[in-house]
């Protein structure tokens, strides 16, 4: 299954959701209104003229309670995926941290998150639970965050550990993190009348002993209670039917994603076989793991009838990767061990631990079948340019105030940075245009190749700042790179990139997929970016229409007529215009127009930066991760 059919599941789901969801609240408001009637009935009044006007007050405010409880929910979720993990008492793994385990983690993060094409998420630790146990949680890559339990840090090798977070990953690239936060919200409301039901039955019960005289009230109240409780328990039968029905399959894809990403089986094998030899198993003790079950690794829960699991067995999932295993093969996992950090990994952080990454002159094949599917050589060319970024631009991606000055140095370039640097001096000072253009040379030496691999790193610092200061940090690069008058597309394409990413972080609720451009204008748009294309990666006009005929043949009849050639002036204006309008488009369009892009640039076997640049630009604007491209 590729990216765009992944999206494409996800959002058929996420509309049958919605169709249970109000079959179910219909059928619970159904039956609160009969209960509220047999209570009037078992106090005398069910004959009252009142009646009427009382069951349809019930089932009226059974309703509005239903659908309040989903929206105060999915509300309070809507900060993103940081809010769920510390709602489950996840602790944010800080910038400094210095810990080999958490630093461990980091790495494999960042690598995972350089690999994918994604912005780093945040990394949280749920420091009191000891199963293994993991989860990401967000409605975007935009403001996604990861979170493992104390158990998975401590008792899993570095390649187990690289196989959960790579299940992780995929559940963040196929779309399943957004389905998952809207289904914790609908299931709220299905489920929160069980509580109401309990505290109407302990109220009624101690109230039948205060007074002996109102016992007949107290017993109508008590079935009331009774009654609500038993329909929050058919709340909670729908609730794990629709979690079992939308969870188990996804699980077996993201294993194997998990193979696809690591090309090897024993890492998320042998992590699955110590939660089965493990007597803590995958337990989530200190929430309460039946709203989350259906986001976590593993069930998370004591084992539920196989029509209720929102996991596969555990032992098919890892027949699945090892089909030798058997039952009785689980080994005995002794939780007092500890695992430990070798020297020289951690000394994989700093510049000169490995060669840097080589690149290649040569590139065939579509590489928009490369979005949201990042594999094993990408993971290996992420950890190797990971481990050669220097120590002072790592560090200082990490830190809060040097990652926004960072930012900024990405985006500065040698044709007018003493300009740039100029202008940054008067709106932030002297010393911290000292530190931009320290990073700024720093950046200079390494290569174009390291600035969006260092603005994913930053990212989390970038996010944490309040929204208006992100929206700073945008107007200020966006005068920075208009400095001369003009935009080069190398600047839009950072800038690009950057607001896109932030956008997603200020506003993750916001889903900008639809079918609401009119036809007619996105063909344009898309000519235009195919037009824009062919003209940046290649030198002589010959070269140029043999791309752009390549491009432009993707889409069929429709794109026979030639457009116009876009003037260099007005580039930037163009590509920006065209890309707004294309975000608009459904999967199917994405998809196509992506293909389209592919078969420009690789019409001469041959990817320059600045058209890999151009690509990751074009493919962040459509929410579409890219993993990285190696380039001349």
């Amino acid at each position: 299954m590729n990216f765009f059919d992944a999206q494409d599941r996800a959002r058929r789901f996420t509309r049958w959701l919605v169709v249970v969801y109000v079959i179910s609240t219909v059928l619970i408001v159904a039956g609160v209104t009969l209960i509220v009637g047999v209570g009037l009935d078992a106090v005398g009044q069910y004959n009252s003229p009142a009646n009427p006007a009382i069951l349809g007050f019930t089932a009226v405010a059974a309703t509005l309670f239903i659908l309040g409880s989903t929206l105060y929910k999915t509300a309070r979720l809507s900060s993103g995926g940081g809010r769920v993990a510390q709602d489950m008492g996840g602790t944010l793994v800080p910038p400094d941290v210095r810990d080999p385990l958490r630093m461990r983690l980091r790495n494999i993060v960042e690598e995972m998150a350089i690999a994918s094409g994604v912005p780093v998420p945040e990394i949280y630790v749920l420091e009191e639970e000891s199963g293994i146990n993991a989860f990401a949680a967000g409605f975007t890559p935009g403001d996604a965050a990861i979170a493992v339990t104390r158990g998975t840090l401590e008792l899993l090798e570095r390649e187990e550990l690289q196989g959960i977070i790579a299940h992780e990953f995929s559940h963040i690239l196929n779309g399943d993190m957004r389905l998952n936060i809207r289904m914790m919200g609908v299931l709220f409301g299905i489920m929160v009348l069980g509580l109401i039901g309990r505290i109407i039955v302990r109220g009624s019960y101690h109230s039948s002993i205060v007074s002996s005289r109102r016992k007949g009230g107290s017993s109508g109240i008590m079935f009331i209670g009774l009654g609500l409780l038993i329909l929050g328990w058919i709340g909670v039968f729908f609730a794990r039917i629709i979690k079992a029905a939308v969870s188990r399959q996804r699980e077996f894809l993201a294993d194997a994603s998990a193979v696809q990403f690591t090309r090897q089986t024993d890492g998320i094998a042998n992590a699955l076989k110590k939660i089965g030899g493990y007597s803590r198993h995958s337990y989530i003790q200190n929430v309460d793991a039946e709203e989350v079950s259906h986001m976590l690794f593993a069930s998370g829960i004591a084992k539920l009838t196989s029509i209720f699991a929102t996991h596969p067995p555990l032992t098919e999932r890892i027949q699945a990767l090892d089909p030798s295993f058997r039952e009785n093969d689980y080994p005995d996992i002794d939780p007092r061990h500890r695992m430990t950090v070798s020297q020289s990994e951690q000394a994989a952080g700093f510049a000169g631990a490995e060669a840097a990454p080589q690149d290649s002159r040569t590139v065939t094949g579509n590489i928009a079948e490369a979005i949201g599917r990042p594999e094993a050589e990408h993971v290996e060319y992420a950890r190797r340019l990971r481990s050669n970024i220097p120590e002072l631009l790592y560090d200082a991606a990490h830190a809060p105030e040097e990652a926004f000055l960072l930012t900024i140095a990405l985006v500065l370039n040698k044709q007018h940075a003493d300009r740039q640097l100029h202008f940054i001096e008067e709106q932030l000072g002297a010393e911290r245009a000292t530190l931009v253009k320290a990073y700024f040379e720093k950046v200079s030496e390494l290569g174009p190749r390291y600035r969006l691999p260092l603005l994913e790193i930053a990212f989390p610092m970038l996010k944490a700042r309040p929204r208006t200061q992100m929206e700073y940090l945008l107007g200020l690069v966006r005068r920075l790179i208009e400095i001369d008058g003009r935009i080069d597309l190398g600047e839009f394409c950072i800038y690009r990139v950057l607001a896109s990413h932030l956008s997603q972080a200020a506003d993750p609720v916001a889903d900008k997929v639809g079918n609401r451009v009119p036809r007619k204008k996105a063909r344009r748009a898309a000519i235009d970016v195919i037009r824009i294309v062919a003209d940046q990666g290649n030198e002589d006009k010959v070269a140029r229409d043999h791309a752009y005929q390549a491009g432009i043949s993707t889409f069929g009849e429709w794109a026979s007529e030639d457009a116009a050639h876009v003037d260099d002036e007005r580039t930037v204006e163009v590509l920006g215009r065209s890309l707004d309008a294309l975000r608009q488009m459904n999967s199917a369009g994405r998809k196509s127009l992506l293909q389209a892009v592919s078969n420009t640039i690789t019409h001469d076997g041959k990817l320059t930066i600045s058209e890999a640049e151009l690509l990751r630009a074009i493919c962040a604007s459509l929410d579409c991760p890219l993993p990285p491209l190696s380039v001349e």
